[in-house]
């Protein structure tokens, strides 16, 4: 079996679809029983925000399972097929893995780092496990994925340094327009990474007017714009986008200037002709450059009525001008820390594959010791001079030699069960003890409570933080 997991997020899909598609609490347990009941379906839960839907199983066959996930997710959600799956991605086997654990760590949330998801990723998980569908394998992903969401938040500064720079960086363009925030401004975003994304969604909470969003890459400037019902704007076009903004906040990332001193004079010059008409605005005009290298000018800042807010005036504020630089030093450990629990996770995940042929292994072995020992008693109860004692201590001496054999090859076969053609290790133990393979099934299809101590389990699921994304 192999995880599959078929989602929409902010990042992929419009605020309005995102709406449609979100699952109430009553159709939730409907949808779950469905799922589990589809073929080739082992277990299943479903996470489900303002800001995602995404459907996870256990199944043992890709393209007939990505079907029947996608028509239980058009049915319940009523958005028909051919409109569903042009905002839907899908991950497969470790790489569906590896997503669910950056988005319970906060790296795939429209504020970077929230913590809010790891309570939701928890809260799906505990409403699989009561609906019963949830199943082995699944728990154990899941397990994996609370362990680095909370590591992510205990170890790092994941959910405090971004949006503590954005947050600083709109008071100090607030201020300049004599304001205590940017509540009725229109505030224009260059980019749509994941600072930008933050500034954006800022702005929106902070009341702007309007939030219009400019990137190279249209369809993900709209993804943006949408998530905060804002607009869009083209970058050949960006003097008449800035023209009609009061605060632009720039963070691209490219490796020289966006916002150049001409784009900004055509601007100006657009706003001078519109306030003589009428219709422009006489505000001044507030660029927020986080970017690293810069983004603007630095003649901007020397044109009448604009204010040019950089790394170096956030530092005269009290922040680092390193700030920026920060927010990539804690992307960078959170990701570290998700990789570190997905190799933990694979690594669990492979010695648990060879823990039935082990335990199978080690239940032959006790089977043939004690019927030799049972054939060896007969024979030497007739000896004089041996009691009861003398047996026991015959038998106890010969389980710890053929302890003391399996020892090495199973602990072994588990190390090797992550390498590279691993499963070939677990098959070669099973021909060369000649191991039953209805033992072996028996085996994996038993309560895994009930497996002896040679059974690998993961830890149980951490404490989550927060209920809404």
């Amino acid at each position: 079996m192999s995880v599959l997991v078929v989602g929409m997020s902010h990042k992929s899909a419009p605020v309005p679809v995102l709406e449609r598609a979100a699952l109430s609490a009553d159709a939730l347990p409907k949808l779950l029983r469905d799922l589990f009941q589809a073929g080739d379906v082992a277990g299943t839960f479903v996470i489900s925000t303002c800001n995602r839907v995404e459907i996870y199983a256990d199944v043992n066959r890709f393209h007939g399972s990505v079907a029947a996930v996608c028509e239980l997710f058009s049915r319940y959600s009523g958005i028909v097929t051919p409109e569903l799956t042009g905002h839907l991605y899908v991950h497969y086997e470790e790489g569906a893995v590896k997503h669910l654990l950056a988005v319970a760590a906060g790296l795939d949330s429209m504020v970077l780092g929230e913590p809010q998801i790891l309570g939701q990723v928890r809260a799906a998980l505990n409403v699989a496990r009561t609906n019963g569908t949830l199943g082995r394998a699944l728990g154990d992903v899941g397990s994996a994925a609370l362990r680095a969401g909370k590591r992510a938040h205990a170890e790092t500064g994941i959910d405090r340094t971004g949006a503590s720079l954005i947050s600083v960086g709109l008071e100090m363009a607030a201020s300049v327009l004599g304001r205590s925030s940017v509540q009725g401004q229109r505030v224009l975003v260059v980019g749509a990474g994941s600072m930008s994304s933050l500034a954006a969604a800022s702005a929106s909470r902070s009341g702007a007017a309007h939030v219009t969003v400019a990137n190279r890459t249209r369809r993900h400037a709209e993804r943006l714009a949408a998530s905060v019902g804002g607009g869009t704007a083209d970058l050949a076009e960006l003097p008449q986008a800035i023209a009609a903004a009061d605060v632009v906040v720039s963070c691209t990332g490219a490796s020289g200037l966006v916002i150049t001193d001409a784009a900004v004079q055509s601007a100006l010059a657009r706003r001078t002709a519109g306030a003589d008409a009428g219709t422009g605005s006489g505000h001044p005009l507030v660029f927020l450059d986080l970017a690293m290298p810069r983004d603007v000018d630095t003649r901007v800042a020397t044109l009448p009525g604009v204010t040019v807010i950089g790394m170096e005036e956030l530092a005269a504020a009290g922040h680092s001008a390193t700030a920026l630089a920060s927010v990539a030093d804690e992307v960078a450990a959170v990701r570290a820390i998700v990789a570190e629990e997905f190799s933990a996770y694979r690594a669990a995940a492979h010695a648990a594959q060879v823990t039935p042929t082990v335990v199978a292994l080690r239940a032959k072995a006790a089977e043939v010791v004690d019927a030799e020992l049972a054939r060896l008693t007969g024979r030497l109860q007739s000896v004089d001079g041996l009691d009861g004692r003398a047996l026991e201590e015959i038998a106890r001496a010969v389980r710890r030699v053929v302890d003391k054999l399996l020892h090495a090859p199973t602990v072994r076969v588990k190390e090797l069960a992550g390498s590279p053609r691993g499963d070939g290790y677990d098959e070669a133990l099973r021909v060369l003890f000649d191991l039953d393979p209805r033992t072996v099934e028996a085996v994996t299809s038993a309560d895994p409570e009930s497996a002896d101590a040679d059974h690998t389990q993961l830890p149980a699921p951490s404490a989550a933080e927060g209920n809404r994304e």
